[in-house]
């Protein structure tokens, strides 16, 4: 069984329930900013299990990094742990695990799954702590990916295993809930630093097509900003949408944000191979908002979300994740506004 172990509290707990289980545990570590693997080797030493660390710093740079500038170029705001979990996390790391002779990768994350012989498919659910529950993020696993993983902490609270760890004295670091590679800073300085010269100011224009000022970049904003844009009109504004074809910033009062509908792409299900028709399902539309009741209606290779009651800042380049009770049915990228009819 192996493990992958970052260092922090929730990778080194699952480690240890499954060792206190019986299994034969080795760790496994992947390198993406060069910080992961001393801390883990501390963890993997306490715990007197194998360790091995795999350097994937260029493919993190190649598959996460580089995508992650290159939408928020496209006006678009991403989602780059979804990215790493597909491709590195249970996509490289899971091979390498695999290769080593493991029969699963078991990890910290705060979901569960099981094989449910009625359907003949492996199912993905919520986590029983519902304010530390990650299969938002897990939406894009495939059968394939979903055989082959294990998630012990899946039926456990967060304070549950901060006492066990505590008791054990492990060395540990608690999980950053920011993203990684950005060490807590800010986005911005990451596209200042990597595509500059891409960046170009541009006109923002009010809901009637009026130009109202001069944005930065389009890079530099997000659906539903309001500090930031630079200017004072005498009433609050937001950011309404992004259009890159103008590059231009589209801003308006706070009314505005709402959404009856979107259009989700690159989608992935779970519960079925392909929905028979039309369905219902509770969206999530962004990690920190909660899931709102909408009817899915299949449309090809997307599916067309009509909201029971209009949300408010739909973000193009967010995951929406469609839940049935606490049942992940699938989920794809919220698409750019106008590809939504």
């Amino acid at each position: 069984m192996a493990v992958a172990l970052s260092g922090g509290v929730d990778s080194a707990t699952a480690a240890f329930l499954l060792l206190q289980a019986g299994y034969e545990v080795f760790g496994v570590t992947m390198l993406v900013t060069g910080e992961e693997g001393e801390k883990a080797a501390e963890v993997a030493a306490k715990l007197k299990i194998p360790h091995f660390v795999f350097d994937l710093r260029q493919e993190f740079a190649q598959e996460v990094i580089k995508p992650f500038v290159e939408a928020y170029l496209a006006g678009l705001t991403p989602n780059p742990c979804v990215w790493c979990n597909r491709k590195l996390k249970f996509g490289l790391l899971l091979e390498k695990a695999l290769k080593l002779g493991a029969d699963f990768l078991a990890t910290g994350h705060y979901a569960r799954v099981w094989f449910d012989p009625a359907r003949e498919r492996y199912l993905l659910a919520r986590g029983k702590d519902r304010r530390k529950d990650q299969s938002y993020f897990l939406y894009s696993l495939n059968q394939q990916q979903l055989a082959r993983v294990l998630f012990p902490l899946g039926g456990r609270t967060k304070a549950e295993n901060l006492l066990l760890v505590k008791k054990l004295g492990l060395p540990l670091r608690e999980e950053s809930q920011d993203v990684c590679f950005l060490k807590g800073g800010d986005y911005r300085e990451l596209i200042k630093a990597m595509a500059q010269e891409k960046v170009k100011p541009g006109p923002i224009l009010d809901p009637q097509g009026k130009k109202i000022g001069t944005h930065r970049g389009l890079a530099f904003y997000t659906i539903g900003q309001r500090r930031g844009l630079g200017h004072a009109w005498g009433k609050p504004y937001y950011v309404l949408a992004l259009d890159p074809r103008r590059n231009a910033l589209i801003v308006g009062p706070e009314e505005m944000l709402y959404r009856p509908s979107c259009r989700v792409e690159g989608i992935n299900f779970i519960l079925f191979e392909r929905p028979p028709g039309p369905f219902t399902a509770a969206v999530q539309v962004r990690y920190t908002s909660p899931a709102v009741p909408a009817t899915l209606f299949p449309e090809g290779e997307a599916v067309r979300v009509e909201f029971a009651s209009p949300q408010r800042a739909v973000t193009p380049g967010q995951a929406a994740v469609f839940y049935q009770e606490d049942l992940v049915v699938g989920g794809g990228t919220i698409a750019p506004y106008g590809s939504d009819g």
